[in-house]
């Protein structure tokens, strides 16, 4: 492939922009809120399962403690009318009045077994409802955190994405300077070698793959026509000729 040596110094303008461009995109995958975010998100989703769960055990308990308490009520409301039977004096039957008692003080006993079980089940629904206290606070403390550090990410997003537009305006003007079978073989090599296509030969040294080629090479570019591509024969990249890249023979004595 031939290509004026003006076009072929132009890649080099090319690949800085492409690898500024290359970094730009790493920053964005690699922002550290990415991963926070992903993080906070996460213990805010652990967070609502876990509220859901206590926010049911505690619906299961209130529940229980209104059983309870009924059942006291019932059983009191019970034991008040016999206390009231048997004070009104209508039950005149000694027997009758005897089975009354040992009912009412069934009912005493069974009343102070309900109650116990209620104090038992109001201390279970206070600590359910403070486990949801708890975990609503931490769960809105989550969400809030979370959110802030969605905006930070998104923030830096945003001034990544300007630098990437004015790069790429950059690139659509440096490439509009080099021909399109020389730009699309430098894209193919941009592909496969890491984003990587064109290097400039330094010293006789590949700057891409940073070694030193040898001499037979070295003679074999000196000898190339100036608009003749080549390419180093250790990375295959683009070899692009500057003034630095040591191919002048050193003047005679």
């Amino acid at each position: 492939m031939k290509a004026d040596p003006a076009a072929q110094a132009r890649l080099l303008d090319l690949q800085e922009l492409d690898t500024r461009l290359q970094r730009l995109d790493h920053r964005l995958r690699s922002l550290p809120e990415i991963a926070e975010a992903a993080r906070l998100k996460e213990r805010a989703d652990a967070l609502d399962a876990e509220l859901i769960t206590a926010q049911t055990k505690a619906s299961d308990v209130a529940r229980h403690q209104r059983k309870a308490e009924s059942d006291v009520d019932q059983v009191r409301s019970r034991a008040e009318r016999d206390v009231k039977r048997m004070e009104s004096g209508a039950i005149t039957n000694a027997k009758e009045l005897q089975n009354l008692q040992s009912e009412i003080e069934s009912l005493g006993r069974r009343q102070a077994e309900l109650e116990e079980v209620v104090l038992e089940v109001m201390e279970q629904a206070e600590a359910a409802e403070s486990e949801v206290d708890r975990l609503t606070r931490e769960r809105e403390a989550a969400v809030a955190e979370a959110a802030e550090v969605t905006a930070r990410r998104d923030t830096a997003a945003a001034e990544i994405q300007w630098d990437r537009t004015r790069l790429n305006q950059d690139r659509e003007r440096v490439a509009a300077d080099i021909p399109e079978a020389l730009l699309t073989f430098y894209d193919k090599l941009r592909s496969q070698y890491d984003g990587l296509a064109a290097s400039p030969l330094r010293y006789g040294r590949c700057n891409g793959c940073k070694l030193a080629l040898s001499t037979v090479e070295l003679n074999e570019i000196r000898a190339a026509a100036a608009d003749e591509i080549v390419r180093c024969e250790n990375c295959r990249r683009i070899l692009v000729r500057t003034e630095e890249s040591g191919l002048k023979e050193p003047a005679a004595e």
